[in-house]
């Protein structure tokens, strides 16, 4: 290219610079435009967000709240019954201690008023330190009825629910067996609604029992334990996190006959 033709091209007036200027300003415009398109994407994306936020709040909110029953620190709120031949009860390490006894030893709650009568939820968690057969009797309110529920008994492995028509935890529909290991902890959860009685142990669900036209009772050995106590037989245990809620009306729901 000699020089009057370079200077011919590079006149204001010459298409290519026109060109040149034109490819320039839909380069600044697409890029102006995806900056915006970005910028609209993470607001977006930060408002779902904390409208999730708000959402699970708002659900916590609407969801009962736990209540502790057991402090961690002493026996407030709760009384040892007089079984006959029972251990010590104590507190250790924040954990609540039933020592061994000739047969049964346990603790009461004293004031029932915590105790819903149906449609609620306890959570608590439980070891045998030593002795080898149940390390935790749960009496509980099912309605106007109490029954409890056997974890470990008839040395040492047997679950399920005493009583469901007359018959104790060995001898009905929810017997298991189960392993334990000595100082391990074991958390139960025991859900009791209109329709069922169901405990999981350790996330695994082991008990589910429908409540239609059967007859809930206790052992009268446990009578003391009412209406919500817990108990361990020829067995030191060590209970902690023990806890109450109650259910949401779509909880209960989902438990209904089908």
């Amino acid at each position: 290219m000699n020089k009057i033709t370079a200077l011919h091209f590079l006149r204001p007036g010459n298409h290519w610079i026109k060109f040149l200027l034109l490819f320039a300003m839909v380069l600044f415009a697409f890029g102006s435009e995806s900056a915006s398109a970005d910028q609209k994407t993470g607001q977006t994306a930060q408002q779902d967000a904390t409208q999730t936020e708000n959402t699970d709040e708002a659900k916590k909110k609407d969801s009962p709240q736990w209540v502790s029953l057991f402090n961690g620190k002493n026996l407030d709120g709760w009384k040892t019954p007089q079984f006959g031949g029972e251990g010590e009860v104590h507190v250790k390490d924040g954990n609540l201690i039933l020592e061994m006894g000739v047969d049964l030893t346990g603790v009461t709650l004293t004031d029932a008023k915590k105790m819903p009568l149906t449609n609620y939820e306890v959570e608590l968690e439980a070891k045998r330190v030593d002795g080898t057969d149940f390390f935790c009797g749960l009496t509980f309110p099912v309605k106007k009825d109490p029954c409890s529920f056997i974890l470990g008994g008839w040395g040492g492995s047997l679950c399920g629910i005493s009583s469901i028509d007359g018959d104790d935890a060995s001898q009905n529909s929810t017997t298991t067996f189960q392993t334990f290991k000595k100082n391990q902890w074991y958390k139960i959860r025991l859900q009791v609604t209109d329709h069922k009685i169901q405990v999981w142990l350790d996330g695994k669900q082991i008990v589910d029992q429908n409540l239609k036209d059967r007859k809930i009772s206790i052992r009268h050995e446990v009578e003391l334990s009412r209406p919500f106590g817990i108990t361990s037989f020829a067995t030191t245990a060590a209970l902690k996190d023990i806890k109450v809620r109650k259910l949401t009306p779509q909880e209960v729901a989902k438990t209904a006959p089908q």
